[in-house]
C-alpha cells in the first residue's frame, strides 16, 4: 500500500475504535469520530468527563481500529500510538485538521470539558482480506516516517 492509499482509507472512514486503559490496567474502548492529518496524526475530540481522556493523560498509549465495519469488513488499519492533547498554535493547527473534516466540530467547542487530542503513530498495521491470500503490512515508526 503507498502512502497516498493509506492516507486515502484512513482519511475515508469518520470514525473509529481507540482503546485506553483504564486505572486499574483494564482496556476500555469508544468510538470516536477522526482525522487524519499528512503525517498520518489521528485528531478526534472528547470531553473530561468520558473514561478515555483521563485515561489518557495517566496513561498515554493508546490502539486504534480503523475500517473493519459493515462495508469495509475485509480492510482494516490498526494503528498504536502516543496521544497528548496539544497547547498553543500545535492545538490551533489539529483543530483545524479536525474541523475540516468535521465542520460542525466548532460548536462543541463550548461544550464543557471539550478537548482535542492528537495521536502520533509508533505503529501501523494495514489488513486487506479482498484477495485471494490476505495482504498484510506493518510499518513500525521509522517505517512511518518514511512515508511520511
Amino acid at each position: 500500500m503507498t502512502r497516498a492509499e493509506l492516507l486515502a482509507f484512513l482519511r475515508a472512514r469518520r470514525h473509529a475504535v481507540v482503546a485506553t486503559t483504564g486505572p486499574n490496567g483494564e482496556p476500555q474502548a469508544a468510538v470516536v469520530g477522526i482525522a487524519v492529518s499528512d503525517t498520518f496524526e489521528i485528531v478526534f475530540d472528547t470531553v473530561e468527563a468520558s473514561r478515555k481522556l483521563p485515561n489518557l493523560r495517566a496513561r498515554p498509549r493508546v490502539a486504534f481500529v480503523v475500517g473493519g465495519f459493515e462495508d469495509d469488513a475485509q480492510r482494516t488499519v490498526q494503528l498504536e500510538g502516543d496521544a497528548d492533547v496539544p497547547t498553543g498554535a500545535e492545538l490551533e493547527r489539529v483543530r483545524a485538521i479536525y474541523f475540516a473534516r468535521f465542520p460542525d466540530g466548532p460548536s462543541r467547542l463550548g461544550w464543557p470539558g471539550i478537548t482535542h487530542v492528537r495521536v502520533r503513530p509508533t505503529w501501523l498495521r494495514t489488513s486487506d482480506f479482498r484477495g485471494a491470500a490476505p495482504l498484510i503490512v506493518e510499518f513500525d515508526a521509522a517505517a512511518l516516517r518514511a512515508l511520511t
